[in-house]
């Protein structure tokens, strides 16, 4: 059989997209990679091109210079600004793969309202809540008064996972969802805000790639949101991951499978909705029991960091198959280690913080690999370009293995303005 070797460009510029790259740099079925805009690290993978993600036309241009074959979205926003249907809807580039749901399919993760009406209207177990915006605000109050601390207050579009607050005090709450709406606290992400009953139980992130029709599910995570130890300080983008996780056992997934995932593709192909990607359920796990707290649709940023690199499959066929129709010929294969990852984030992130800092030391030991978040390579020096840097991921059979072989990498490699938590997976020994 005559392999068809493809042109690929993936979309977006961190971590996640570097370990696309990388996976996808292996494949059989990959040609040349382009990786718009990338970081320090992904021009190791192929070959970077400066572009700006949500100038459609702008990619346009370069998919049809380079003879793309497959376009892979990496980060939200572009998916939820409706790139899968322009490519559709455009005669020069309809013939081109796009991976990644359209623009109704984008809206489980563009707005709040819209996914939690989903869940509701397909019987998929999550929290209660209500949307409130200025016009009826004073219900929100009531709202709120009525629901038991803490309070969970999630700016309805993207904030760049940022959009949610927990908070223990009623006034406090109230203060709050009134900044969200009336002082657009997130800018228009937060016009419409959801009111949340708060789930109390253990965060765990479940991973699929659909066509709308089928599933495959991938490897389990659990990521770190807030930038202190313990859980402390405000959230950030994710600070650490670990998979697989040892409470998701083969009971809780069966449940995570029949209650979540299967009715979740139901629902899409129930709505009509353009879907062909990745979902992610973001998942409270309360007394053996999965709720879905969130829905993403793309892969989640560390979690692709220790997610990706468990498949032994080739990810480029997984996809092709995906958008062929084809997922029930596949059966998964999973690297049965420990996988773990350490974010070294710059000093001061999600805040204020330095840019430009040059980082030594990245040479990779054995049972590890660096993944690049916010870098950049100039003269063939990297430095650092962002709040997330770097993602030091270990393998291990135990998770202390995986651990320790993520830390001694993130101790070893240096810039002045280094910071990361010591304590992620540590819940999970």
């Amino acid at each position: 059989m005559i392999l068809l070797r493809m042109n690929i460009m993936i979309l977006g510029s961190g971590g996640r997209e570097h370990a696309l790259a990388w996976k996808i740099s292996k494949s059989k079925l990959c040609d040349n990679l382009y990786i718009a805009p990338g970081n320090g690290g992904t021009s190791l993978e192929g070959e970077n091109i400066s572009i700006d993600i949500n100038n459609f036309k702008e990619i346009k241009n370069h998919v049809l210079i380079k003879n793309i074959d497959l376009v892979i979205v990496g980060p939200e926003e572009p998916l939820v600004r409706g790139i899968v249907d322009y490519f559709k809807h455009d005669n020069e580039l309809k013939n081109i793969k796009i991976f990644g749901p359209g623009r109704n399919g984008a809206k489980l993760e563009g707005s709040k309202d819209f996914s939690k009406e989903f869940m509701f209207r397909n019987n998929i177990p999550c929290g209660k809540s209500k949307t409130f915006n200025k016009d009826n605000l004073e219900n929100g109050y009531k709202f709120l008064e009525k629901i038991k601390p803490p309070y969970v207050l999630k700016a309805d579009g993207l904030a760049a996972g940022k959009g949610v607050l927990i908070l223990d005090d009623l006034e406090e709450a109230k203060k709050e969802l009134s900044k969200m709406i009336l002082d657009e606290k997130f800018g228009d992400a937060s016009k419409n805000v959801l009111v949340e009953e708060y789930l109390d139980g253990i965060e765990v992130s479940v991973f699929a790639i659909t066509d709308g029709n089928k599933y495959l599910i991938l490897p389990e995570a659990k990521d770190y949101k807030r930038i202190g130890e313990k859980d402390t300080g405000p959230n950030t983008g994710g600070m650490g991951a670990v998979s697989p996780v040892n409470f998701a056992d083969e009971e809780f997934m069966k449940k995570v499978e029949d209650q979540v995932i299967k009715r979740t593709v139901n629902g899409i192909q129930k709505e009509n909705l353009d879907y062909k990607g990745f979902i992610f359920a973001g998942l409270m796990n309360v007394k053996g029991n999965p709720y879905v707290i969130e829905y993403n649709v793309r892969m989640g940023d560390p979690e692709t960091q220790v997610v990706i690199p468990r498949i032994k499959n080739d990810l480029l066929d997984i996809i092709n198959n995906c958008l062929e129709n084809n997922l029930e010929k596949l059966k998964l294969d999973f690297d049965e280690r420990y996988a773990t990852t350490v974010i070294l984030a710059a000093d001061g992130y999600p805040n204020n913080y330095n840019k430009g800092d040059k980082i030594n030391n990245l040479s990779e030991e054995n049972n590890t690999k660096i993944f690049h978040a916010g870098t950049k390579r100039l003269d063939n020096e990297i430095l650092s370009n962002g709040g997330r840097v770097l993602a030091c991921t270990g393998f291990g059979k135990q998770i202390n293995e995986a651990l320790s072989n993520s830390y001694n990498m993130a101790k070893k490699i240096s810039w002045k303005n280094k910071y990361f938590r010591n304590d992620i997976g540590k819940d999970l020994i």
